[in-house]
């Protein structure tokens, strides 16, 4: 097992919730269940992704889940740049 909440990946991860959250609290309330929605889940994902790829067995495994939370922040990354289009920030 990997001690997670040592990981500062997994720390950052989390202050980067913090923002993302702060950053769609001034969408338009047309998005509240479309880009904020998709935000939000997908940048809890990650920290979440690593702390339970942390307690798979074998390395693989976390490896594993932790190229799922790197989708998620490919997700978000592609999801900030349309808000960005739109204006929404």
């Amino acid at each position: 097992m990997h001690r997670y909440k040592d990981l500062k990946f997994w720390q950052l991860s989390r202050t980067f919730c913090k923002y993302i959250y702060q950053i769609t609290s001034s969408f338009p309330n047309s998005e509240k269940f479309g880009l904020v929605s998709q935000l939000r889940r997908a940048v809890v994902s990650i920290p979440s992704n690593v702390a339970e790829g942390a307690s798979r067995n074998s390395n693989k495994n976390f490896s594993r889940f932790l190229t799922i939370a790197l989708g998620s922040y490919y997700e978000i990354e592609t999801q900030l740049l349309i808000s960005f289009d739109l204006n929404f920030i």
